[in-house]
């Protein structure tokens, strides 16, 4: 058998054998998970019932007490009695039997078995695009210098987080750098590590021929601005397919509006992603992101995108120091 195929065998196998071991993990997670989840909501009810069971416990004691109390005064003197019988009123007034609080055994949540076929769907389609990954390196030569790129051109982060020389203060199109590679037809996947940072912008970038520069209100940053105006730049309008993060946990995209400013689109993050992986469908106008940490579900999808010109992978550490890494293919 000719050398290529065995070599291409090989990795398919090893393909295949690393797509189940990820279900497998997946289920294995989830399995502990809902064990955790049981074993949790055992330990309430439990906790419940004994806190229910000591109360009761203390009341029989007062109430005792009380019978206690009141059969010794009896046995005694009629004056004493008489002398005694306003504390006694007192305290039989005060006390009162109370109804312990009710435990329901049941609980909170009820187990349903995983959905395997669309975990396997979000898995498929991941693997469907991965299939197109291609070695994406960072273009040095499109960094400025607030901005540092590593020897291997994978990692770019930030080196300056104040005022800039010749711009606007903090002007955060000015932390962007560019792939070095350009596509104008086909598809294509890379991955990105954005672990530990609080702030990021990621996607594609198209020059736009057409690009109206007077509508184009910049990307300065005032504290007194509303943060959805940051990312008046970055919008497919101005030849941006991005999203973003912003403050720790806020994830958005950001798309075209009628009017001058951009919709920003919040999205949800089920788990907050450490690695996002990122398809470009050249011909069909197609942009997605996707959650590689939670096991590769979809983040977001740009439609009916229009490049007039070459696309080139966007990445933007933003004014942040922890540096975001392109992570080579298979990795």
């Amino acid at each position: 058998m000719d050398f290529s195929v065995k070599n291409y065998i090989q990795i398919e196998r090893q393909k295949i054998l690393k797509g189940f071991n990820e279900m497998r993990v997946i289920l294995d997670n989830e399995e502990q998970r809902e064990l955790q989840k049981l074993e949790e909501g055992e330990v309430n009810v439990l906790d419940n019932l004994a806190a229910a069971t000591d109360q009761l416990v203390q009341q029989r004691q007062d109430a005792s007490t009380l019978i206690s109390d009141l059969q010794r005064r009896l046995r005694g003197s009629s004056v004493e009695m008489l002398q005694d019988v306003i504390d006694v009123m007192k305290r039989s007034e005060s006390w009162t039997l109370k109804k312990p609080k009710s435990v329901s055994k049941k609980l909170k949540s009820v187990f349903r078995v995983p959905d395997l076929s669309g975990m396997l769907q979000v898995l498929k389609e991941l693997t469907d695009v991965q299939y197109y990954w291609v070695d994406v390196m960072l273009n040095p030569g499109s960094a400025t210098s607030n901005v540092a790129i590593s020897v291997d051109q994978r990692q770019v982060k930030t080196v300056r987080t104040c005022t800039f020389k010749n711009s606007n203060p903090c002007d955060f199109s000015a932390f962007g750098v560019f792939g070095c590679q350009y596509f104008s037809s086909g598809k294509y996947y890379w991955e990105v590590d954005v672990s530990g940072k609080i702030a990021w912008i990621l996607g594609v970038h198209s020059k736009i021929s057409s690009l109206n520069k007077r509508k184009s209100s910049g990307f300065a940053f005032d504290p007194s601005v509303n943060y959805s105006k940051v990312y008046s730049r970055y919008r497919p309008q101005y030849g941006y397919w991005v999203i973003g993060l912003q403050n720790t946990c806020e994830y958005n995209a950001f798309e075209d509006s009628s009017s001058s400013d951009p919709k920003v689109l919040t999205l949800f993050m089920a788990v907050p992603p450490c690695r996002i992986g990122v398809f470009l469908d050249y011909e069909a106008g197609i942009v997605s992101f996707f959650n590689v940490t939670n096991h590769g579900a979809l983040i977001y999808k740009f439609s009916g995108c229009r490049f007039s010109r070459p696309a080139y992978p966007y990445f933007n550490p933003w004014n942040c120091l922890v540096p975001m890494t392109v992570c080579p293919p298979s990795s």
